[in-house]
């Protein structure tokens, strides 16, 4: 067997991105997963060498990279000696599970998004993104060496309880997710409203086009906590309710302002370069020219077609520093062109 040899049970965005990163690395890496045409998709992609016909875990790193209820259920019956992770955004009950497994770390990295499959999937999907690592009951070796495996992909590993990890998560990913639903769904039951939804809304419920059956299974899993920030969030709308309504002393003014300074603070900072497209050819080529030009570095593309006829705006996201660049290029290529910081 070979000393760099993972297993990766599970072929969709994630898991075949690890894949990816893996071999990028010099791993040799095999998958498996229940449905075939995934396991054909990453077998395309590159995102693994070979397709194994069932679970295994001849391997020195397996990574079981599926919905929470599916990577309990296989770990259940393993039996390896293997360094084993996963990629469920709830740890509670995946560290429980897998509680018999001598070298078993509990892993989710804060990676992906609304999108799905293994044609989707890159081999820098996880650089610069925090890749939680779970110390219940995990050997201090271990956790270690899954970290440098981790670091090697590009991501940035942080140690924690799978209690604390859950808790976090419901505040700052699940809950959010409940969000965006619920205000789709309350924009939604008026069409004149949602004909009036801008960037700002878009930007907000976007994470509510994702896989619909899977974000049910991990809200269910971390229903605990996911009720208990609903609860926490709740108290806090009936708060800012009673600030608007009052907004003595400047009540209102102070709040914004904190909330404004807490998100300065969430680290990198991304600039949104909003492009007006014309309804003619070679658009898209021109703003291509445009960022091979600025050599920016691009986060996220968003497209929003205009309502009545073609052309729409492009919303570029950058590094804070590149936005200048790119601006002045897009400018050079005869572009309307607005940033939102």
């Amino acid at each position: 067997m070979s000393s760099r040899r993972a297993i990766v049970h599970g072929t969709g965005l994630l898991g075949a991105s690890v894949g990816l990163g893996l071999r990028s690395q010099g791993w040799e890496v095999a998958g498996w997963d229940p449905d075939p045409a995934a396991l054909t998709e990453a077998t395309r992609r590159g995102a693994i060498g070979s397709s194994l016909d069932g679970p295994d875990a001849d391997a020195d790193l397996v990574v079981m990279a599926a919905p929470p209820a599916a990577i309990a259920k296989s770990l259940e019956d393993l039996d390896t000696e293997a360094l084993v992770t996963d990629i469920a955004g709830v740890k509670t009950p995946i560290v429980s599970v897998a509680s018999h497994l001598p070298h078993f770390v509990g892993g989710h990295p804060m990676a992906g998004g609304e999108t799905s499959g293994a044609s989707l999937a890159t081999r820098t999907m996880f650089q610069g993104a925090t890749w939680v690592l779970t110390s219940d009951g995990a050997n201090p070796g271990d956790v270690a060496r899954l970290g440098e495996i981790t670091r090697s992909l590009g991501a940035n590993p942080v140690v924690m309880t799978a209690e604390d990890h859950d808790a976090a998560v419901a505040r700052v990913s699940h809950l959010p997710h409940v969000i965006a639903a619920a205000l789709m769904r309350l924009a939604d039951e008026d069409p004149a409203t949602l004909s009036l939804a801008g960037g700002g809304f878009r930007d907000l419920t976007r994470i509510a086009a994702g896989d619909s059956t899977w974000w049910a299974e991990v809200l269910t899993a971390n229903a605990a906590q996911v009720g208990a920030s609903i609860v926490e969030l709740q108290k806090a709308l009936d708060g800012w309710r009673g600030i608007i309504d009052d907004n003595s002393d400047g009540a209102l003014d102070t709040e914004l302002e904190a909330a404004r300074i807490a998100r300065a603070s969430l680290g990198e900072h991304h600039s949104q370069v909003r492009v007006v497209l014309l309804d003619r050819p070679g658009e898209i080529a021109r703003v291509g020219h445009a960022l091979e030009a600025s050599r920016v570095d691009v986060r996220d593309f968003q497209l929003r077609h205009g309502e009545h006829g073609g052309g729409g705006i492009l919303t570029i996201s950058v590094k804070g520093e590149g936005k200048d660049a790119l601006t002045v290029a897009l400018a050079d290529e005869g572009f309307e062109v607005r940033v939102d910081d």
